[in-house]
């Protein structure tokens, strides 16, 4: 599926989402794997996604890998 530009925010790659998201793009993969993100559109075979979404599955992986506060 591809979006033309026109429809919502630019699209990124996903080497591009993972410079934003400071991790490697394994990890971008990774989260795809997941469920944690879905790509927006395809150029190619590359996926693109949203930076937006991109930064909620950062935050979604990294609530959940945080180490816990003892009380």
């Amino acid at each position: 599926m591809t979006l033309p530009p026109s429809l919502g925010a630019a699209l990124i790659t996903t080497a591009m989402a993972a410079q934003e998201a400071a991790v490697t793009p394994d990890t971008v993969r990774k989260w795809v794997q997941h469920g944690h993100l879905a790509p927006a559109g395809r150029q190619g075979r590359a996926n693109l996604f949203r930076l937006d979404e991109v930064f909620a599955a950062e935050r979604a992986t990294h609530r959940a890998h945080a180490p816990r506060s003892r009380a």
